[in-house]
């Protein structure tokens, strides 16, 4: 029996960091290939949507599938997929100079913004999802950070919390950016979801808001260099010019990050091939046959731009349904996690 285990498919619905890239190609088109995926298989994933670029986008008039982007957030959100908040906050500001877009790179992180601030921009995202919903009361239920910098947390989760929305899925346990000052290494302490408050990576009793994060199995960094890992991340650095926080992370390097015995391997089920998400999860399924009495929610993440491997994804869907593994959404796996 294996129902203390279910698994919750994330996606990243957006282009690259920087504007680049073409609606159609890199969010509409791999998207309704995935829902075909899921919809055979009678599941479900939270489609994270990016709502400072894409209104942005819209506004400007820069790119002609805007129109289907939004056609397609409400048909996802009628059939039943999850809409929740992403924000790159870089580009709330955003403007165009001479066809190429400038952001605003001192606004990387929403953590390290003044509250006001932090409320105006999770307020313009939030007024986005109404506006394409059509549904002038609609909160997004669970949020993810740009680039999961989710620290320092206070006033962000306050503002959050504020705002109705109940849940944060943009922790991975283990993690370290020196460069933007991110480590969720103190999480590894932490159980499979935890309340918080003040600090993501503590686990508060009586939190308002709470974390479950993206799942990982902490490796040694030579099991992050398989081939399609690799080549996505190429294509990724290829496609955008260097930013100035591209060239921040250049100039230290991220070898610090690395330089450790065992580094985080995210549950992206766009750059993990399937022997990976297969092993994965046989990992998850032996722990589980010794902690029966938990609950174990594992949060898979993707990017609508990484979508490459849709028969992977496919034959992942049905090795769950033999092991009888549940396929559920974040708002659909909370009351399991309050309870």
């Amino acid at each position: 029996m294996l129902q203390m285990i279910s698994c919750v498919f994330t996606i990243d619905y957006e282009i690259y960091g920087n504007g680049q890239g073409s609606l159609h190609d890199l969010v509409f088109e791999p998207t309704r290939k995935l829902k075909a995926v899921f919809d055979r298989h009678g599941s479900k994933f939270v489609n994270f949507v990016e709502a400072a670029e894409f209104e942005q986008i819209e506004r400007h008039g820069t790119d002609p599938a805007s129109a289907d982007v939004r056609r397609q957030i409400r048909e996802l959100h009628q059939d039943g997929y999850e809409t929740a908040l992403h924000l790159h906050p870089q580009w709330a500001n955003a403007r165009r100079e001479k066809g190429e877009w400038i952001l605003d790179y001192d606004e990387y992180n929403l953590c390290v913004l003044p509250p006001l601030r932090i409320g105006q921009i999770i307020d313009r995202g939030i007024g986005y999802l109404r506006d394409v919903l059509g549904d002038p009361q609609f909160s997004p239920f669970s949020f993810r950070a740009g680039n999961w910098l989710f620290q320092p947390t206070r006033e962000s989760a306050k503002a959050l919390a504020a705002r109705g929305i109940k849940l944060d899925s943009s922790v991975f346990k283990g993690g370290v950016q020196h460069v933007h000052n991110l480590d969720y290494r103190p999480a590894l302490r932490n159980g499979h979801y935890w309340n918080f408050r003040d600090d993501v990576n503590v686990d508060v009793k009586d939190g308002p808001m709470l974390e479950i994060p993206i799942h990982v199995q902490m490796v040694p960094f030579w099991r992050m260099l398989t081939g399609k890992r690799v080549r996505l991340q190429k294509k990724s650095d290829s496609a955008a010019p260097k930013s100035p926080i591209r060239r921040k992370s250049n100039r230290f390097g991220r070898l610090r990050d690395y330089l450790r015995l065992t580094y985080p391997l995210k549950f992206d089920f766009c750059r993990m091939t399937l022997g990976e998400m297969t092993a994965m999860l046989d990992r998850a399924i032996e722990i589980d046959r010794t902690t029966s009495d938990v609950f174990k929610p594992l949060v898979a993440i993707g990017h609508t731009k990484d979508l490459v491997d849709f028969d992977a994804i496919d034959l992942f869907l049905s090795y769950l349904k033999r092991k009888d593994i549940v396929i559920s959404t974040l708002e659909g796996v909370y009351p399991h996690c309050r309870s």
